[in-house]
């Protein structure tokens, strides 16, 4: 498996606080990467890192194979948190500005920036300042100026912040159709459901220290509980209870139903799928059946919270 970006036993302190500790990362060429963490768990000061924005104090990273350079920069686009547009500046002024600080000429610069302000319907922002536009409209810009330059490592935190969910949808569509093309992300969000949606592989950073890092189904499985939600028609619930305690651990559970179903929730431990729905049929009509797969939401609060 090819990598995009090797981060080794990276270390970073401020003080006597330590950011990061030892932490080593591999983001496969071409994937999603979700980067997970609580505030402060030393997220920002790995891609701090990775833009060589500041240095590690011992540990190496590699992009592409190669030993982190400053001309590396030309590779990688970053959108930060905290936006970092000038206010007094007119739109196009800054994003031909902008450009050729990641080393387009005047003219590819051009080129790529007619090529978004029309994808995006955006041509008579050209000559408006920073400061007349709303912050989702900034924010547009700001995408602009990270992706114009074709980076083959893009890294984004809270990349949806300032959107209405109609453009949320609209950067998302435009981010995995970058990925389609073969730039590689790096994905930092508090927004579990886009994770779950986007993402092929995940690193959960926790108090400076990886946690877990891997293919977002390798991980799910790790976590699986064998746990099923089901729903049945019985007119015998005190046989069907009896039968499935004997097996099983059975709960309680809700969801919606179009039915006045008894609603369980059922972990079948050494048990099989097919062992439970062998005691269920027997004793009525089974409306629901769903195994519950965790979450990267319930994954990430289960990590978090054992520490």
């Amino acid at each position: 498996m090819n990598s995009i970006l090797e981060v080794s036993n990276v270390v970073k302190q401020y003080g006597n606080y330590t950011a990061l500790n030892n932490v080593s990362l591999n983001v496969p060429s071409g994937s999603i990467y979700g980067l997970l963490g609580p505030n402060g768990a030393g997220k920002t000061t790995l891609i701090r890192i990775i833009n060589q924005i500041t240095m590690p104090d011992s540990g190496k990273v590699f992009l592409d194979g190669k030993p982190l350079q400053p001309e590396h920069v030309k590779y990688i686009g970053y959108l930060p948190e905290e936006r970092g547009l000038y206010k007094t500046m007119k739109v196009g002024e800054q994003c031909l500005y902008l450009a050729q600080l990641k080393g387009l000429s005047q003219q590819e610069a051009k080129k790529q920036l007619k090529y978004w302000f029309e994808k995006f319907g955006i041509e008579d922002w050209w000559n408006k300042k920073i400061q007349e536009l709303s912050k989702g409209m900034a924010q547009k810009i700001q995408f602009v100026v990270t992706v114009l330059h074709q980076p083959k490592l893009l890294i984004l935190d809270e990349p949806f912040s300032g959107f209405d969910p109609v453009n949320a949808n609209l950067i998302k569509d435009e981010i995995i159709e970058l990925n389609k093309k073969g730039t590689s992300i790096i994905f930092s969000t508090h927004r579990m459901e886009s994770v779950e949606e986007m993402c092929n592989y995940i690193a959960l950073i926790h108090k400076s220290n990886k946690l877990i890092e891997g293919k977002l189904n390798d991980v799910k499985q790790q976590y699986r509980s064998n746990t099923f939600q089901i729903g049945i028609l019985t007119n015998n619930i005190e046989g069907l209870m009896y039968q499935l305690t004997q097996k099983f651990e059975v709960g309680q559970t809700h969801f919606k139903s179009l039915n006045d179903d008894i609603q369980l929730e059922i972990k079948i431990g050494n048990h099989t799928s097919n062992d439970l729905l062998a005691v269920l049929t027997s004793f009525g009509q089974v409306t629901h059946f769903v195994e519950k797969i965790p979450s990267v939401n319930d994954i990430f609060i289960q990590t978090v919270s054992k520490q």
